[in-house]
């Protein structure tokens, strides 16, 4: 179960030193979300009428807002925030992990030298959640055809279980390779497949350890969407703190483990603080 709940305990343990890197990517993604269009399908959803139009499903399960030019800049903000903070944060746990020093010093260089690979990984993941969310939405509107709604419901359960599965699984094949380029300095090709090998052992953990996380936000999320516009966002941004922080040192703490690498934050040292 420590790689599935392993990065919780480090995550309190450092919350005043991680929170800082956490706060402005999760203002910016809670900010992303369609709260009418979120609130719209569901309230549907568990009224009795499962469907809904194309868009409207596209609108509830996307991160780029296209609603209206303020959420498009609150789209893009998060996406850039994201990236600028994730390189921050990596950098900062790596130090802390490797050396035993929670400091800032040191780790603007290593930003800069990990940014464009941030950089990558993070448009990778982006493009692949807006495709999964394409592709689920107009699944469920060619579900919505169908006109016995008892199945329209099996199926739509039946189909975001499915597409969830497939969703965290493809998230597991670049988890690593973030901290493996970033501790080795392997190229793109050799960091992939040393990650992915090192990750192999660990991928049905870390399947749960996702999964855990994507319910839990989904049936949250889902369940304030009935509430006002205020609570929605706030419980947003308190989700996704967690959710980027989890995320973000859960990748370090795997690959430490992984590589078999000593954790340095786990020792006492005169000089940590």
């Amino acid at each position: 179960m420590r790689t599935v709940f392993g990065s919780w305990k480090y995550i309190f343990k450092n919350i005043w030193f991680l929170l800082p890197f956490a706060v402005v990517p999760a203002v910016f993604m809670a900010l992303s979300l369609d709260y009418s269009c979120i609130g719209a399908v569901w309230s549907d959803f568990f009224s009795g009428d499962p469907r809904a139009e194309f868009s409207e499903l596209f609108h509830a399960w996307s991160f780029l807002r296209v609603d209206s030019w303020l959420g498009f800049v609150y789209s893009l903000l998060a996406v850039v925030s994201v990236i600028v903070f994730m390189a921050l944060l990596l950098a900062f746990v790596e130090k802390h992990m490797r050396l035993g020093k929670r400091t800032l010093s040191g780790i603007w260089s290593q930003f800069l030298s990990s940014l464009p690979s941030v950089v990558f990984a993070v448009l990778v993941y982006l493009a692949i959640y807006e495709i999964w969310a394409v592709v689920l939405s107009a699944v469920m509107f060619a579900l919505s055809e169908i006109s016995a709604t008892v199945t329209v419901y099996i199926f739509d359960v039946l189909f975001i279980l499915v597409f969830a599965f497939v969703l965290i699984y493809l998230a597991t094949i670049l988890y690593l390779w973030l901290p493996c380029k970033q501790m080795t300095g392997f190229k793109f090709f050799e960091a992939l497949i040393y990650s992915y090998r090192l990750m192999v052992g660990v991928r049905g953990k870390l399947l749960l350890s996702f999964a855990v996380s994507e319910v839990v936000i989904f049936l949250v999320l889902c369940g304030c969407s009935f509430l006002p516009k205020p609570v929605f966002l706030i419980v947003g941004f308190v989700l996704f703190v967690l959710a980027f922080l989890s995320f973000c040192v859960r990748m370090e703490a795997i690959y430490f483990e992984t590589d078999k690498l000593d954790r340095e934050d786990l020792r006492r040292h005169k000089w940590e603080v």
